[in-house]
Protein backbone atom coordinates (compact mmCIF):
# COMPACT_ATOMS: atom_id res chain seq x y z
CA UNK A 1 0.00 0.00 0.00
CA UNK A 2 1.50 3.38 -0.96
CA UNK A 3 2.43 5.76 1.84
CA UNK A 4 0.67 9.08 2.52
CA UNK A 5 3.41 10.99 0.66
CA UNK A 6 3.76 8.64 -2.30
CA UNK A 7 4.72 10.53 -5.47
CA UNK A 8 5.45 13.71 -3.49
CA UNK A 9 8.79 15.50 -3.79
CA UNK A 10 10.26 17.23 -0.74
CA UNK A 11 13.19 19.56 -0.08
CA UNK A 12 14.43 19.39 3.51
CA UNK A 13 17.06 21.95 4.50
CA UNK A 14 18.97 20.99 7.61
CA UNK A 15 18.06 17.46 6.60
CA UNK A 16 21.30 15.94 7.90
CA UNK A 17 20.97 17.42 11.40
CA UNK A 18 19.30 15.72 14.36
CA UNK A 19 15.76 16.90 13.60
CA UNK A 20 16.39 16.95 9.85
CA UNK A 21 17.36 13.28 9.81
CA UNK A 22 14.15 12.37 11.62
CA UNK A 23 12.13 14.38 9.09
CA UNK A 24 13.98 12.94 6.09
CA UNK A 25 13.59 9.37 7.30
CA UNK A 26 9.89 9.92 8.05
CA UNK A 27 9.25 11.38 4.59
CA UNK A 28 11.08 8.50 2.90
CA UNK A 29 9.10 5.95 4.91
CA UNK A 30 5.90 7.77 3.88
CA UNK A 31 6.87 7.37 0.21
CA UNK A 32 8.26 10.79 -0.74
CA UNK A 33 11.36 11.55 -2.76
CA UNK A 34 13.60 13.83 -0.67
CA UNK A 35 16.31 16.30 -1.70
CA UNK A 36 18.66 17.49 1.04
CA UNK A 37 21.20 20.30 0.66
CA UNK A 38 23.93 19.71 3.22
CA UNK A 39 26.99 21.43 4.68
CA UNK A 40 28.72 18.77 6.80
CA UNK A 41 29.93 15.63 5.02
CA UNK A 42 30.02 13.54 8.21
CA UNK A 43 26.35 14.31 8.87
CA UNK A 44 25.54 13.42 5.28
CA UNK A 45 27.26 10.05 5.71
CA UNK A 46 25.42 9.32 8.97
CA UNK A 47 22.07 10.01 7.34
CA UNK A 48 22.86 7.81 4.35
CA UNK A 49 23.75 4.92 6.67
CA UNK A 50 20.35 5.21 8.37
CA UNK A 51 18.35 5.12 5.14
CA UNK A 52 16.87 1.76 4.18
CA UNK A 53 18.37 0.32 1.01
CA UNK A 54 14.95 0.33 -0.65
CA UNK A 55 14.58 4.08 -0.05
CA UNK A 56 18.00 5.27 -1.22
CA UNK A 57 16.95 5.83 -4.82
CA UNK A 58 14.47 8.45 -3.56
CA UNK A 59 17.11 10.45 -1.64
CA UNK A 60 19.41 13.06 -3.17
CA UNK A 61 21.97 14.99 -1.13
CA UNK A 62 24.15 17.79 -2.48
CA UNK A 63 26.56 20.24 -0.79
CA UNK A 64 24.85 23.64 -0.89
CA UNK A 65 25.08 26.84 1.15
CA UNK A 66 21.43 27.28 2.10
CA UNK A 67 21.97 30.91 3.13
CA UNK A 68 23.03 31.77 -0.42
CA UNK A 69 20.14 32.31 -2.83
CA UNK A 70 22.49 32.00 -5.81
CA UNK A 71 23.34 28.48 -4.62
CA UNK A 72 19.81 27.46 -3.63
CA UNK A 73 18.20 28.50 -6.91
CA UNK A 74 20.09 26.01 -9.12
CA UNK A 75 19.64 23.32 -6.45
CA UNK A 76 15.86 23.76 -6.61
CA UNK A 77 16.04 23.78 -10.41
CA UNK A 78 17.95 20.50 -10.39
CA UNK A 79 15.29 18.88 -8.19
CA UNK A 80 12.55 19.99 -10.58
CA UNK A 81 14.56 18.79 -13.58
CA UNK A 82 14.93 15.35 -12.02
CA UNK A 83 11.49 14.98 -10.39
CA UNK A 84 9.37 17.51 -12.35
CA UNK A 85 8.14 19.35 -9.23
CA UNK A 86 8.63 20.24 -5.57
CA UNK A 87 5.56 19.61 -3.40
CA UNK A 88 6.98 20.00 0.10
CA UNK A 89 9.53 22.28 1.71
CA UNK A 90 10.83 21.99 5.25
CA UNK A 91 13.13 24.88 6.17
CA UNK A 92 15.08 23.42 9.06
CA UNK A 93 18.50 25.03 8.96
CA UNK A 94 19.31 26.89 12.16
CA UNK A 95 21.84 27.56 14.85
CA UNK A 96 22.03 28.78 18.45
CA UNK A 97 24.24 31.27 20.26
CA UNK A 98 23.74 32.58 23.77
CA UNK A 99 24.48 36.04 25.07
CA UNK A 100 22.77 39.27 26.06
CA UNK A 101 23.06 42.41 23.97
CA UNK A 102 26.15 43.45 25.94
CA UNK A 103 27.75 40.05 25.32
CA UNK A 104 26.86 39.73 21.62
CA UNK A 105 29.24 40.90 18.92
CA UNK A 106 28.20 41.81 15.40
CA UNK A 107 29.56 38.60 13.90
CA UNK A 108 27.36 36.49 16.19
CA UNK A 109 24.39 38.71 15.37
CA UNK A 110 24.91 38.27 11.63
CA UNK A 111 25.55 34.53 11.96
CA UNK A 112 22.27 33.98 13.85
CA UNK A 113 20.32 35.98 11.27
CA UNK A 114 21.97 34.10 8.39
CA UNK A 115 21.52 30.61 9.80
CA UNK A 116 17.98 31.02 11.08
CA UNK A 117 16.28 33.71 9.01
CA UNK A 118 18.22 34.26 5.79
CA UNK A 119 18.30 30.50 5.23
CA UNK A 120 14.49 30.38 5.40
CA UNK A 121 14.20 33.30 2.98
CA UNK A 122 16.70 31.79 0.55
CA UNK A 123 15.09 28.38 0.28
CA UNK A 124 11.58 29.84 0.15
CA UNK A 125 12.61 32.23 -2.61
CA UNK A 126 14.10 29.33 -4.59
CA UNK A 127 11.24 26.86 -4.11
CA UNK A 128 7.92 28.62 -3.55
CA UNK A 129 7.60 30.23 -7.01
CA UNK A 130 7.49 26.70 -8.42
CA UNK A 131 4.76 25.77 -5.95
CA UNK A 132 2.75 28.86 -6.85
CA UNK A 133 3.06 27.98 -10.52
CA UNK A 134 1.84 24.43 -9.79
CA UNK A 135 -0.84 25.73 -7.39
CA UNK A 136 0.20 23.22 -4.76
CA UNK A 137 2.68 23.28 -1.91
CA UNK A 138 3.23 22.48 1.74
CA UNK A 139 5.83 24.56 3.59
CA UNK A 140 6.94 24.06 7.19
CA UNK A 141 9.49 26.36 8.80
CA UNK A 142 11.21 25.44 12.06
CA UNK A 143 11.13 28.19 14.69
CA UNK A 144 11.44 27.85 18.48
CA UNK A 145 9.08 27.78 21.45
CA UNK A 146 11.77 29.55 23.49
CA UNK A 147 11.25 32.88 21.68
CA UNK A 148 7.48 33.13 22.10
CA UNK A 149 7.32 35.53 23.83
CA UNK A 150 10.79 36.93 23.00
CA UNK A 151 13.32 36.07 25.68
CA UNK A 152 16.51 37.72 26.86
CA UNK A 153 19.87 36.07 27.39
CA UNK A 154 20.26 34.86 23.81
CA UNK A 155 19.17 37.98 22.02
CA UNK A 156 20.54 37.31 18.52
CA UNK A 157 18.91 33.88 18.42
CA UNK A 158 15.66 35.26 19.87
CA UNK A 159 15.38 37.98 17.26
CA UNK A 160 16.29 35.63 14.41
CA UNK A 161 13.73 32.98 15.38
CA UNK A 162 11.07 35.61 16.10
CA UNK A 163 11.75 36.83 12.57
CA UNK A 164 11.24 33.28 11.32
CA UNK A 165 7.79 33.23 12.94
CA UNK A 166 6.83 36.57 11.36
CA UNK A 167 8.21 35.40 8.00
CA UNK A 168 6.12 32.21 8.11
CA UNK A 169 2.93 34.06 8.99
CA UNK A 170 3.43 36.73 6.33
CA UNK A 171 4.30 34.10 3.73
CA UNK A 172 1.13 32.17 4.59
CA UNK A 173 -0.89 35.28 3.74
CA UNK A 174 0.93 35.73 0.43
CA UNK A 175 0.52 32.13 -0.72
CA UNK A 176 -2.87 31.04 0.59
CA UNK A 177 -4.66 31.90 -2.68
CA UNK A 178 -2.20 29.76 -4.65
CA UNK A 179 -2.81 26.38 -3.06
CA UNK A 180 0.28 26.69 -0.86
CA UNK A 181 0.22 26.36 2.93
CA UNK A 182 2.91 27.75 5.23
CA UNK A 183 3.15 26.80 8.89
CA UNK A 184 5.77 27.17 11.60
CA UNK A 185 6.63 24.45 14.09
CA UNK A 186 7.97 25.66 17.44
CA UNK A 187 9.70 22.88 19.38
CA UNK A 188 10.79 23.37 22.95
CA UNK A 189 14.14 21.83 23.93
CA UNK A 190 14.70 18.80 21.72
CA UNK A 191 16.48 15.67 22.86
CA UNK A 192 19.52 15.77 20.58
CA UNK A 193 23.17 14.82 21.10
CA UNK A 194 24.16 18.50 20.87
CA UNK A 195 21.67 19.57 23.54
CA UNK A 196 22.69 16.71 25.82
CA UNK A 197 26.33 17.75 25.51
CA UNK A 198 25.56 21.43 26.10
CA UNK A 199 23.23 20.85 29.08
CA UNK A 200 24.77 17.95 30.97
CA UNK A 201 23.01 18.66 34.26
CA UNK A 202 19.55 19.42 32.85
CA UNK A 203 16.42 17.43 33.64
CA UNK A 204 15.53 15.88 30.27
CA UNK A 205 12.08 14.67 31.31
CA UNK A 206 10.31 17.42 29.35
CA UNK A 207 12.60 17.36 26.33
CA UNK A 208 10.94 16.63 23.00
CA UNK A 209 12.04 13.64 20.90
CA UNK A 210 12.93 14.69 17.37
CA UNK A 211 10.63 11.93 16.09
CA UNK A 212 7.66 13.68 17.74
CA UNK A 213 8.48 16.88 15.87
CA UNK A 214 8.85 14.91 12.63
CA UNK A 215 5.42 13.36 13.24
CA UNK A 216 3.84 16.82 13.51
CA UNK A 217 5.58 18.01 10.35
CA UNK A 218 4.41 14.88 8.50
CA UNK A 219 0.80 15.81 9.31
CA UNK A 220 1.18 19.40 8.13
CA UNK A 221 2.64 18.41 4.75
CA UNK A 222 -0.09 15.96 3.76
CA UNK A 223 -2.58 16.83 1.05
CA UNK A 224 -5.42 16.66 3.60
CA UNK A 225 -3.91 19.61 5.53
CA UNK A 226 -4.87 22.10 2.83
CA UNK A 227 -6.84 24.28 5.27
CA UNK A 228 -4.07 24.58 7.87
CA UNK A 229 -1.92 27.63 7.11
CA UNK A 230 -0.39 30.45 9.11
CA UNK A 231 -0.36 28.21 12.19
CA UNK A 232 2.26 28.28 14.95
CA UNK A 233 2.41 24.72 16.27
CA UNK A 234 4.17 24.53 19.64
CA UNK A 235 5.56 21.13 20.55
Amino acid sequence: MPGPLADRVAVVTGGTGALGQAVTLRFLSDGAAVAVPYAVRAERDRLYQRVAAADRDRLVMEPVDVTDLEAMTPFAASVVAARRKIDILVAGVGGFAGGSLLETDVDTWKRMLDLNLTSAFSVAKAVIPRMVEARYGRVVIIASRAVLPPAGGFIAYTVAKAGVIAFAQALAQETREHGVTVNAVLPSTMDTPANRAAMLDSDRKGWVPVEAVADAIAVLVREASAHITGTLLAI
